[in-house]
């Protein structure tokens, strides 16, 4: 049995090169919960702006995460709806022309209703959502936020109404006139790996007696 789509929306329909276009739920939830951080799309004094931010999804919710006081946050709210995006660089595609070369990528675009998470139960489960999805069992591994830690943050629920997908990969399309020309042609992967950890050197780690935490530790052993 196929997964449910999640489009094509009015909003979200892929008009540019549609055959690198899906609305599968699976696939896009891939990409959104590979994505590192995402933008989202606010007006601010008349003016469309995008902020980066940090993003964790549960189930068709997409939780963003900002300040009280960011006033694209503020926007997004008193919209009641929004618009959020990611994309994942994959390396590039080198074609025999200018025209037909182009980067390797994965990117999905949301659209739907937007809500404060104000609950809070469902904020602190969040909260700690976010530090995991940046680095799985972190949020064990630290201090609880603080009441005021936890009023100044602010938690964004995104519904994700309807979304769509575009990923470009594979071989490169050169005319067929250009495929005899002596020119290298292929692609180049490109992936994200992390380097050794730099400890801090202040307060306890100071010691240098402080071990290395599982969370770093398993990040390493995937390199």
């Amino acid at each position: 049995m196929s997964s449910p789509t999640l489009g094509p929306g009015p909003s979200t329909k892929v008009r540019r090169l549609p055959a690198k276009a899906t609305y599968d739920s699976d696939a896009i939830f891939s990409i959104l919960d590979d994505a590192r951080f995402c933008y989202v799309a606010g007006i601010v004094d008349g003016l469309a702006m995008a902020l980066p931010t940090l993003h964790a999804r549960e189930g068709r919710t997409l939780y963003l995460h900002g300040n009280r006081s960011n006033a694209i946050m503020s926007s997004v709210l008193d919209a009641g709806r929004a618009c959020a995006s990611v994309t994942i660089y994959d390396g590039m595609r080198l074609a025999r022309s200018g025209f037909e070369s182009s980067i390797a990528y994965r990117s999905v675009v949301v659209v739907g209703a937007t809500r404060s998470v104000e609950d809070e139960a469902e904020r602190a489960r969040v909260l700690d959502l976010f530090v995991d999805t940046v680095l799985p069992g972190r949020a064990s591994e630290v201090r609880p936020m603080t009441p005021k830690e936890t009023r100044l943050t602010l938690v964004v629920a995104l519904s994700i109404d309807e979304a769509s997908a575009k990923v470009s990969q594979g071989p490169t399309e050169d005319d067929p006139e250009d495929q005899e020309l002596p020119i290298w042609s292929g692609t180049v992967p490109a992936r994200l790996s992390f380097d050794e950890p730099v400890p801090s050197r202040d307060g306890a780690m100071a010691t240098g007696t402080v071990p290395l935490p599982a969370s770093v530790r398993r990040l390493l052993d995937l390199r």
